[in-house]
């Protein structure tokens, strides 16, 4: 580590990459805070733009599954805010490239989110959804993790809107519970002190990617 930053550059014969997924309703440069301390890191991080509510989580996985493939990469670690680690999730469930490794979700909500179902109850929430329900924000999505290793990380600052759902399970990021995040078989579990928004743009945040990356473990 050299002036508080990390330093890495992979070796040329393993040259890393990773590819940064944005949540719904987001565009890809809410992730360049985070794609620039991957780079400063040492790897080649790119960010994956879909459309969120056009397309279900599984067929944005096959948007995932060619952007792995075109990468000239020995190794592609996969990154996913929200919504896009659904998207991630669904990639591992269906024949991953053999490239692809170690996986970060950020405030995934493997097991369903109260909020989305809240937004689904009225006629305007699904429009706001979209086809992101479509196993995915909903629940019903795949829990496969394909032998890779996966680390999930979640916020413990409630802010966000999350406050619309009176009984959203505490503690949460102010969008998504802690409990919503769990996926059995998981590498490894952290929660940080930042909301939903703060998973991709804090520092700390930052920080635990790349130690997941690394050593396939967090070190907060």
């Amino acid at each position: 580590m050299r002036g508080g930053r990390h330093e890495r550059v992979a070796p040329a014969s393993q040259r890393e990459a990773v590819i940064l997924v944005h949540g719904i309703w987001m565009m890809g440069l809410a992730l360049v805070p985070l794609q620039r301390r991957l780079a400063r890191a040492g790897y080649d991080a790119r960010i994956l733009a879909y459309p969120s509510l056009r397309a279900a989580p599984a067929e944005n996985a096959e948007r995932l599954r060619a952007q792995v493939l075109r990468l000239k990469a020995d190794v592609v670690h996969l990154v996913g805010h929200s919504l896009g680690g659904l998207v991630v999730l669904h990639l591992l469930d269906s024949r991953p490239p053999a490239k692809v490794g170690r996986c970060v979700l950020l405030g995934t909500p493997a097991t369903g989110s109260a909020v989305a179902h809240f937004l689904a109850r009225h006629p305007w929430g699904l429009k706001l959804l979209g086809k992101s329900v479509v196993r995915g924000l909903l629940g019903e999505g795949p829990h496969a993790l394909a032998g890779r290793e996966v680390g999930v990380l979640a916020g413990g600052l409630p802010l966000g809107v999350g406050h619309l759902v009176k009984n959203l399970e505490k503690p949460h990021d102010g969008t998504v519970a802690v409990a919503e995040t769990a996926i059995p078989g998981a590498t490894a579990s952290s929660v940080l002190p930042v909301s939903h928004t703060g998973l991709v743009l804090a520092s700390a945040a930052a920080n635990a990617v790349i130690a997941f990356l690394r050593a396939g473990r967090f070190l907060v």
